[in-house]
């Protein structure tokens, strides 16, 4: 296999030919500049995530196609916090020096496949190689709907707190092919008033402290035993002897919905769920600060598990 020497533009044309597009893009891959039509009257969505080599992906663990599609996924993944729509995506790679093309093309097929699953168009982005380990950097634009962005500020006193599905466990590999739940997100935002909302990247104790703290700081109560646990939660928790519930709370890269929604939303939810989407009620939300737990015998005790903090922290396996 050779080594990525060949021209830029050949790249670019190579590249250009299989990537996925739609009818936004009216300048793609190979100007200055991308162009997009965004819908009239829509707020213009943009997020972007870095995955670094060593801190989010090991490449004994994880090939190309692997660390293309998580790339592209988890900024999937904030759209769909804010219950939007994807449209566009640019993309960043610094390569190894000594890659190989076919492994160039394997990142962008990774990423490819998934653009395409949900309409989203690869408009363009940068190529460098460098002496250092491989990082992607995706930034990717979207539009609300007509009901607008869900943002993690609603949250009032009383809310229903729901996740879409099981949590923990996700180092055994479901972290490197997460499903951003984009369809469930419009789904939801199409049925009822979603307060606040968030996607579970660095586990649900943190990412839920996030909507508290920026609904005014507020705080939740969290029903232990309603907590949906994954079963690679309880695989992880009989090697490193923590619990389940705790890997639940806080290992992150479920990438699973968190919001909140009024109990009268609630209840309708639980009694008639939109099409294809798993709902768990896990919680409420209070005025008093601060996430407890209620175990099943009804006593309440502050809940010790935080997220993961990537400049707080080492270096955490969940993050691989």
């Amino acid at each position: 296999m050779a080594e990525i020497r060949l021209g830029e533009f050949d790249l670019i044309e190579r590249i250009r030919a299989g990537s996925a597009s739609n009818d936004r893009v009216l300048i793609g891959i190979g100007d200055d500049c991308a162009a997009l039509r965004f819908r009239a009257g829509a707020e213009v969505l943009v997020t972007t995530d870095m995955l670094m080599e060593g801190r989010h992906f090991l490449r004994d663990r994880a090939t190309l196609p692997e660390i293309g599609y998580k790339a592209l996924a988890v900024n999937l993944s904030d759209i769909a916090a804010m219950a939007g729509q994807p449209i566009a995506a640019v993309v960043a790679v610094a390569l190894p020096k000594g890659e190989t093309l076919d492994g160039f093309v394997g990142l962008h097929n990774g990423m490819n496949a998934l653009a395409k699953r949900f309409g989203v168009a690869l408009v363009g982005g940068d190529t460098n190689a460098w002496d250092g380990p491989l990082i992607i950097s995706i930034t990717v634009m979207g539009e609300s709907t007509g009901r607008g962005p869900v943002r993690r500020s609603g949250a009032k006193p009383g809310d229903a707190l729901f996740v879409t599905g099981p949590l923990g466990g996700s180092l055994l590999g479901r972290h490197l092919r997460p499903l951003p739940r984009i369809e469930e997100a419009l789904a939801l935002h199409r049925e009822v008033d979603l307060h606040a909302m968030i996607d579970l990247s660095d586990g649900l104790a943190g990412d839920l402290g996030h909507i508290l703290a920026e609904s005014g700081g507020l705080g939740a109560i969290l029903n232990a035993d309603a907590i949906p646990i994954h079963p690679d939660a309880h695989r992880v928790a009989k090697q490193d002897g923590t619990s389940p519930l705790d890997h639940a709370l806080g290992d992150g890269e479920d990438f699973e919905l968190c919001f909140t929604v009024s109990p009268a939303d609630a209840d309708r939810l639980l009694a008639s769920p939109p099409p294809g989407v798993s709902l768990y009620r896990i919680g409420s939300i209070e005025a008093e600060p601060g996430i407890r737990l209620r175990d099943p015998d009804g006593r309440v005790a502050p809940c010790s598990v935080g997220g993961f903090d990537h400049l707080a922290q080492p270096k955490s396996g969940g993050n691989l």
